[in-house]
């Protein structure tokens, strides 16, 4: 399958849009088992008024929240595809260039010592592009991330002890979201990097925060630990928009990596309530957007 940089480009202005616009309905259905689910009355109010404003959001085709994040574009090439590697970069750039200048919204990326702001989303080493390739044929995924401030400020890395094994990674987890309090506008995603590098462990936990709900870590002992983490953190109290309450985190999400025998890295990465993701999928007989 031969790609047509064209569509890509028009696919990653598209993208912007969408999920700036459409709530994934995972998303949903986690706000409204949250609801069913909360004991306290006031934190039951908030969750009320947060599924109210994301459907007049939606009926008015408004934004979701007035933050449009650091755009985010994870692309996974499929075997037998036929694609310029650099040409498709800058056809996202392209796109998601197009989508700020072309639409009324705010351009929130910046130069991180001038400040500047060139009012097109883009930047020095933005919009993120991280690049994989998956075992499909003729498949081509592009998946687009906004990543508001709000949540990517509640970022923490630990080069934790080995000696101190799992006990260590769930008091760091704990104490982040007790630090994060009601900062990244919960109920929130707590996405965990277990090992790897320094680097690879934060890569990790974005992965994992910014993971569909409903998804399991794929290594058992992960899984095992997000279970438990999300009971941990859902007894903390913090709450929707951190006034109290049982539904602080739709999930806690984990991914792992092997790591060095001395280390053992721990990072944590959070998604807002209004965890925004939209996707894109070429194959040869069209192109199929969804979340």
């Amino acid at each position: 399958m031969k790609v047509d940089l064209e569509q890509v480009e028009e696919a990653a202005r598209e993208l912007y849009l969408r999920a700036l616009k459409q709530l994934p309905p995972d998303v949903k259905q986690g706000l409204d088992r949250l609801a069913a689910g909360e004991s306290d009355p006031g934190a039951k109010r908030v969750l009320g008024t947060l599924v109210r404003n994301i459907a007049v959001a939606e009926e008015r085709a408004s934004l979701l929240c007035q933050d449009t994040g650091i755009p985010i574009y994870n692309v996974r090439i499929g075997r037998g595809v036929e694609l310029d590697g650099w040409g498709l970069k800058e056809a996202i750039r392209r796109g998601c260039a197009r989508s700020t200048r072309e639409h009324p919204f705010r351009s929130s990326v910046v130069h991180p010592t001038t400040r500047a702001n060139a009012q097109d989303s883009t930047g020095r080493g933005v919009p993120v592009i991280s690049v994989d390739f998956v075992n499909e044929r003729d498949s081509l995924e592009i998946e687009m991330i906004p990543k508001g401030s709000g949540s990517e400020n509640n970022s923490w890395l630990k080069m934790a002890i080995p000696a101190d094994g799992v006990d260590a990674i769930r008091t760091f987890v704990v104490d982040c979201v007790l630090e994060a309090g009601g900062k990244t506008c919960p109920p929130t995603i707590v996405g965990v990097g277990v090992g790897g590098t320094a680097d690879l462990c934060l890569h990790l936990a974005k992965e994992a925060a910014t993971r569909p709900l409903g998804t399991r870590c794929e290594d058992p002992e992960g899984a095992t630990l997000e279970q438990a983490l999300t009971r941990a953190v859902n007894m903390l109290g913090v709450g929707p928009q951190g006034l109290g309450g049982d539904s602080t985190a739709f999930a806690v999400h984990v991914e792992t990596a092997a790591t060095h025998i001395t280390m053992n890295p721990v990072a944590v990465n959070m998604q807002c309530h209004s965890a925004r993701r939209a996707r894109a999928t070429f194959r040869p007989g069209g192109i199929e957007y969804g979340f």
